[in-house]
């Protein structure tokens, strides 16, 4: 038997990739974690979609807002295997010292008027595009802020079963909000 035969004879589960998930996913929460263990109790802790994974990342976020220390627990448990590394303690750090708004514009109800405070539950609305999934064990994921003209983005990596956070590009700046607007 050729080697040709025997590629013919494999079986296509066995040689295609899994689908990757299209369209978009809403999550609400009834209320935001407060502790890497409450992020960890939640259903979407399961990492088992790109989605959830993304989704968890705008809590985390929120936490670090709260208490760095907390923040950063749960980050890494959505890191996996690669906790954050200096530089990107460095960076979150430094996002933070404008305000804590940032994150909270991901969830509907926020707004630039309101001081991004969202409506509850919270919600958030993860998004792919057509080039999503062009790196093999990769997805670029996408988020709209209430703040922001266009949505940014969330870089996740498969290792198994489960979806990482491989980097995010949420924490950038948005419009003022109204309260901190000298314009205003």
């Amino acid at each position: 038997m050729s080697i040709f035969d025997k590629l013919k004879n494999t079986p296509a589960a066995e040689t295609a990739p899994a689908a990757n998930e299209t369209g978009s996913k809403t999550f609400s929460f009834a209320a935001l974690p407060e502790s890497a263990a409450e992020l960890q109790a939640l259903p979407e802790a399961a990492l088992d979609t790109p989605f959830k994974t993304a989704a968890l990342t705008v809590c985390a976020l929120c936490a670090y807002a709260a208490d760095p220390d907390i923040g950063t627990e749960m980050l890494n448990f959505l890191k996996g295997p690669q906790p954050l590394s200096a530089y990107e303690k460095t960076f979150l750090k430094d996002r933070f010292r404008d305000g804590i708004h940032v994150p909270f514009s991901y969830f509907a109800g926020s707004s630039p008027e309101n001081n991004y405070t969202p409506a509850e539950p919270f919600t958030v609305t993860v998004s792919t595009n057509p080039y999503s999934y062009q790196e093999d064990g990769y997805a670029v994921l996408y988020i709209a802020s209430t703040g922001a003209d266009s949505p940014r983005q969330l870089k996740l990596r498969r290792k198994g079963s489960q979806w990482f956070l491989w980097e995010q590009m949420l924490m950038v700046s948005i419009r003022t909000p109204k309260s901190a607007d000298p314009w205003a």
